[in-house]
């Protein structure tokens, strides 16, 4: 597939999604922790929608054409942004999932004012066949107003986190940690780390080769994680060579969602827990003090339950 022209987002695009999400998002809090000293959570799990990808999916809907139909692409939780935004906004939208998807986020998905299309096996299926329809493709992680979007983020923590800042978060598409670093590059002071799944390495994989690459994705728990990125991708030069990326098992995910659980009373998703698990695990140099983004909490009983009760 012929490589779609993306623009990477500047700080004009930061500036007009902090408009579009602090109008209508309160700041999610954040939290002290034992998790490493002096830590902190920042506590997306308490978004409408449950995870921090409304931010991106606010900033993109506010920033079409009016009357411009916008189509998307989701793993579950960008589907469920993209619906909080077209209810509040009247938008035309469209979000594609693959037949795979959370149940429990595609059922929550339909219950918004959208029209959902389930394809494929794979999120690169259903991301496939969504740059097929009609309508403004809106990427989940390669769009200049998403990214712009998630880097909202850090604008909360201009007011919440003092001092030089160790900013730790999941790493799927690298949207979320492309928006942290468009945010910590304007306020200076802050090492940005993101995590991936062992599984599933593409970021860093393009990061390291200054060009989008594909890599072999295996099986994981942690939906949200997994995928390769489209051709042309924007998010590897926007993270840059100044961000750390490393990566955790589902072993280790699934004992941060446990260590929530038991020292927070937190339910979160398994790429939520991602930057807690990498912290638990030793695979985090901090030198700042350390904020860790809790970026999600859409998982279904079943699997919660799994990974508390097994290793």
């Amino acid at each position: 597939m012929t490589a779609r022209a993306v623009r990477a987002p500047g700080s004009l695009d930061l500036e007009l999604a902090w408009e579009a999400v602090s109008g209508v998002l309160a700041p999610t809090p954040v939290v002290p922790s034992a998790l490493a000293p002096d830590a902190l959570l920042k506590l997306e799990t308490f978004q409408p929608t449950g995870a921090f990808k409304v931010r991106g999916a606010l900033a993109a809907v506010a920033a079409l054409p009016d009357g411009t139909p916008a189509v998307t692409a989701s793993a579950g939780n960008h589907g469920l942004g993209m619906g909080y935004a077209a209810a509040r906004s009247g938008a035309d939208v469209t979000v594609v999932v693959s037949t795979r998807a959370s149940r429990v986020k595609v059922e929550r998905i339909g219950a918004f004012p959208v029209r959902l299309v389930q394809h494929g096996d794979t999120y690169d299926e259903a991301e496939a066949h969504a740059m097929t329809l009609p309508g403004h493709y809106v990427s989940p992680y390669n769009d200049p107003a998403v990214i712009a979007g998630q880097g909202t983020i850090g604008r909360e923590l201009d007011a919440q986190a003092d001092g030089p800042l160790t900013v730790i978060a999941p790493v799927g598409g690298g949207g979320l940690l492309a928006g942290l670093s468009l945010w910590a590059r304007e306020r200076g002071g802050v090492r940005i780390v993101g995590v991936e799944s062992a599984v599933s390495r593409g970021v860093s994989a393009s990061v390291a080769a200054g060009r989008v690459v594909e890599v072999e994705v295996g099986e994981t728990f942690a939906d949200g994680l997994p995928g390769n990125l489209e051709a042309g991708c924007v998010t590897p030069q926007v993270i840059g060579a100044d961000a750390v990326l490393t990566a955790v098992t589902d072993a280790e995910i699934r004992a941060a969602l446990r260590w929530l659980f038991a020292e927070h009373g937190l339910v979160a998703e398994g790429a939520g827990a991602a930057g807690v698990a990498a912290v638990l695990a030793g695979k985090v140099e901090i030198t700042g003090r350390p904020v860790v983004v809790v970026s999600g909490r859409n998982i279904t009983v079943p699997t919660y339950t799994e990974a508390l009760q097994n290793p």
